[in-house]
């Protein structure tokens, strides 16, 4: 029998094993992406598994669909943490990598090709742990001053203004704002309803001037069903699909930052700049780690934390403090 190595494991070759699910309805890996409800979630978490595909063949153009996931023990997943944790990445980078495996796993013994036994102890992997400062450059509200005033009078530049001004003042993901319909809008409360990570919705809350910007963009729009935020071609229509409004995808909103801020002749920023700037506005202005959480919908009150910029301010100021002596030679 023809073996695959897993670095110095090995396992059967697909081609040799019987029971190898090949139905997209029996393979955990359509299973396990099935099973994701946001479309930014099954592209992240499809890229990990194919990815650990290509690690684990050494085939460059593998994918996780029919790899025998259910062959894997704990000796394999060992090896396989410590092969990601060899490739340079971030810690977080790497984990995402073993969530997927975990996850992929556990489709496999729901399918009933793995033994709860065997599931246990193939996922039983710490978490690599690394401390690293939060990544992504503040926004300054003259940048967002700038960009805003790149925007024209054209259905793109009301929709892009509307749109930075709704990332400046919730500090939304890029999956999320992608991910608005009209419906969520509720301009009474000046509220969005937002899905977040795992389906987890929130509500965050538009300034008014963000609101003016939106309105000024739903004139244009419509008041039809769809998405909040669409495609817009160069005629000045709005991309549909069965009549209604598509939603941008993330790479679709980071192309109409860099577009922008390159107009007003600002450096680059990404939507998690937004994001982190956001959060470091609501902790310098004395809102509680808690609030702050919830309106950005994180899991833990720690990773909010994270993003306080106030003990680096109190660092700085200690150093602030010292006066470098006069430069003068000995005697």
């Amino acid at each position: 029998m023809r073996r695959r190595k897993i670095g110095r494991v090995s396992l059967p070759a697909v081609s040799d094993v019987a029971a190898l699910p090949v139905e997209p309805a029996r393979d955990p890996y359509h299973v396990y992406l099935d099973s994701l409800t946001s479309p930014e979630s099954r592209r992240t978490m499809r890229g990990c598994l194919d990815r650990l595909a290509r690690l684990l063949t050494g085939d460059e153009t593998a994918t996780g669909a029919g790899q025998p996931w259910h062959l894997l023990r704990y000796e394999h997943t060992v090896r396989i943490r410590t092969m990601l944790t060899g490739q340079g990445w971030s810690a977080a980078y790497v984990n995402k990598h073993l969530v997927a495996l975990r996850r992929v796993l556990k489709e496999a013994w729901r399918l009933g090709q793995t033994s709860a036994e065997d599931l246990a102890r193939a996922s039983d992997l710490a978490p690599v742990r690394q401390s690293r400062l939060p990544t992504g450059h503040h926004v300054p509200p003259e940048v967002v001053g700038a960009a805003l005033s790149a925007c024209d009078d054209s259905p793109a530049g009301v929709r892009d203004a509307a749109l930075i001004a709704v990332l400046y003042s919730t500090g939304c993901r890029r999956a999320e704002l992608g991910g608005l319909a009209l419906a969520d809008y509720d301009p009474g409360a000046r509220s969005l309803r937002v899905r977040g990570k795992r389906d987890k919705e929130r509500l965050v809350y538009l300034t008014t001037d963000a609101i003016g910007l939106v309105e000024r963009w739903l004139a244009i729009r419509g008041s039809g069903p769809g998405a909040l935020f669409s495609p817009i071609s160069k005629a000045g229509r709005l991309r549909e699909r069965d009549g209604r409004p598509v939603g941008l995808t993330g790479q679709g909103i980071a192309d109409i930052l860099a577009r922008r801020l390159g107009e007003a002749g600002a450096s680059r920023r990404t939507a998690h700049d937004f994001r982190r700037t956001f959060i470091g506005e609501l902790l310098d202005a004395g809102v509680d780690l808690a609030t702050a959480q919830a309106l950005v919908g994180h899991s833990s009150p720690a990773t909010t934390a994270r993003y306080d910029r106030r003990p680096e301010k109190t660092r700085r100021d200690a150093v602030d403090r010292l006066r470098l002596p006069t430069a003068r030679p000995l005697t």
